[in-house]
């Protein structure tokens, strides 16, 4: 089995998990820390074996696979230089900052042939893994993704931030076409929407209500289903699943019975299934577990809602004129 070189763009919290993943994995070496902070990225190479770097785009030649880790703000300027480069990549999310950006790596993907994943974690929680088999014809799904101010991330608003996994988690356990969006956003601690809810009707007839913030009190993670024959609800933190099934009523009785079963999931790990999953479909040239368009599709639902979240504020500020 041949040694796959790997590289991780970003020495951040989020670029230090992946590249130890990387260095745990049979198979693999880490050939390469790239971050603009030298010293960060000295940090990094020398805990995990690899070379220091500060530009991206010595890579070419040099590595096999990469992940990046980067900021959102520069995750299309870094991806489309390694996909052109013939460089494999796992794209952590947000996959862009804009549509028009998305689609262009995405065409880049198909056209360079490369392995493209994009880092929606969520799809390897344990939770949202047994969910596939109970996820059924839902007619409401409710979500809340709360979390305290960290600067983290800020360089995008909360929708590319946080909202994205909830999408992904929708679009992917339900696939329909969203056929309206109602939303409304507020900047309160930096220049961009740090508090978003939006109002999503599906081709299928879901509804999905989603709240996110950046700015709550305390963490809250939590997806809700509904559907005809169940309630499920799923806890992130916790990696809890509860299902509530509704019986025929007894003989004489006017209401169904209601029967609760909580799954208690271990916690596993992953990230590391994330990365595991990636450097399969590097090895085997399989299609990865999400791929580009999977993320195209939750950027154009992004851009939705940040249309309708813009479009909403300027008819408040037109009826107060």
């Amino acid at each position: 089995m041949s040694e796959l070189r790997a590289a991780v763009i970003g020495a951040g919290r989020l670029g230090t998990l992946h590249a130890r993943k990387y260095a745990a994995h049979n198979g693999v070496r880490i050939a390469a820390i790239v971050d603009t902070d030298r010293a960060a990225a000295e940090k990094l190479a020398a805990e995990t074996g690899a070379a220091a770097m500060t530009d991206y785009r010595d890579l070419a030649g040099k590595i096999d696979l990469a992940t990046v880790a980067a900021p959102g703000s520069v995750h299309f300027e870094i991806a489309s230089a390694l996909l052109g480069a013939g460089i494999d990549l796992l794209l952590e999310k947000p996959m862009a900052t804009t549509l028009d950006q998305a689609r262009r790596l995405a065409a880049l993907g198909l056209q360079t042939g490369r392995v493209f994943q994009i880092g929606h974690l969520e799809r390897f929680n344990p939770a949202i893994i047994r969910l596939r088999s109970i996820v059924d014809n839902p007619r409401f799904v409710e979500c809340h993704r709360l979390a305290p101010f960290t600067e983290r991330g800020t360089d995008v608003d909360v929708i590319l931030d946080l909202m994205v996994h909830d999408l992904d988690v929708i679009l992917s356990l339900a696939p329909s076409e969203a056929v309206s969006v109602e939303a409304l956003g507020v900047a309160i601690l930096t220049d961009s929407i740090d508090l978003a809810n939006a109002r999503i009707r599906f081709k299928s007839g879901l509804i999905a209500n989603i709240s996110t913030s950046r700015v709550a009190p305390k963490r809250e993670r939590k997806i809700r289903f509904f559907q005809p024959d169940a309630y499920i609800s799923v806890d992130y933190e916790a990696r809890r699943v509860q299902v509530y099934r509704k019986s025929p009523p007894p003989p004489g009785a006017k209401f169904p019975i209601i029967s609760a079963d909580q799954i208690d999931l271990e916690a596993g790990d992953p990230l590391a299934d994330e990365v595991s999953s990636f450097i399969a479909a590097v090895r085997t040239r399989a299609t990865p577990a999400v791929t580009a368009e999977d993320g195209l599709r939750v950027m154009e639902l992004s851009e939705r809602i940040k249309h309708e979240m813009k479009t909403g504020a300027a008819g408040s500020q037109d009826r107060a004129d």
